[in-house]
Formats: structure tokens, sequence, C-alpha cells
């Protein structure tokens, strides 16, 4: 059972869906923002979250299951950060640009467009759902 929906952030050039899906699982590593660890501390097995290509891309490319819930991130020598372990779930029919994103209202109220620089962030349902109708249409 699905609890919640995500956005995780990614550089292309750093860990791009191309590399997820060639791994079964892999831990979502190197977030040194305490909201966006937060987010991480709330993610639970079997939530669903887009995977993002930030810098020159900006747009969602797939979508990633949370695996496992979060642990200590073994880069981390502060020890104050977390990881969770995700596997690929689906690549989408078409990537969303977040100039598409931009242009609905309805999702005008995203962390994606209001806090443009946080890398791992929440997704209601309905904004979910808009965003996967907008994937099955180029």
């Amino acid at each position: 059972m699905i609890k919640k929906y995500w956005l995780l952030k990614s550089e292309p050039n750093t860990w791009s869906w191309q590399d997820q899906s060639k791994v079964k699982k892999d831990m979502w590593d190197g977030v040194r923002n305490y909201q966006a660890r937060n987010n991480l501390m709330q993610m639970k097995k079997g939530d669903l979250c887009f995977f993002y290509h930030s810098v020159n891309e900006k747009q969602i490319v797939g979508i990633v299951k949370v695996v496992k819930e979060h642990y200590p991130d073994p880069t981390d020598k502060s020890k104050k950060f977390v990881v969770v372990d995700v596997a690929k779930y689906k690549t989408l029919k078409y990537p969303v640009s977040l100039e598409k994103i931009k242009n609905v209202t309805k999702l005008s109220h995203l962390a994606l467009i209001k806090q443009s620089r946080l890398s791992v962030m929440p997704i209601d349902k309905k904004s979910w759902e808009i965003i996967i109708k907008m994937s099955e249409n180029e």
C-alpha cells in the first residue's frame, strides 16, 4: 500500500535515471539539507518517488519505490544525515519538464516550484495524478 508520494532530485551527471535503472536498488545518499533529511525520515517502505533530473534537464523522468526506510548516511562524517534505499519502479512514457509543470495552475503550490533548491520533497496525491497524466501524453 502506498502511503505517500515524493520527488527526489538528482543531477544526471552525478546519478542519472540510466544509472538508477541498471541497479536492483540503491541508497539515496548525499542529502545535506535538514528539511530534505526530515523528508527522507518520513518516507516509508512502498512509498513512490518521482525521479527528477535537475540542473540542465529539469524534468521528471521516472519513478522509484522506497524499499528500505531511513538509516544513517555512511557518506556523512557528522552522522546527522540519513539515506533511504530506492529501486526503479517505472520509466515515464514521456518526461515531464519543469516548464510544463509551471504552466499548470493546480501545481503552482508544489515545493518543486516554490523551493527550487530542495532535493527531497513531498507531492500530494492530486498533484501526483496530474503529473502522471502529463507523462502519458507528449
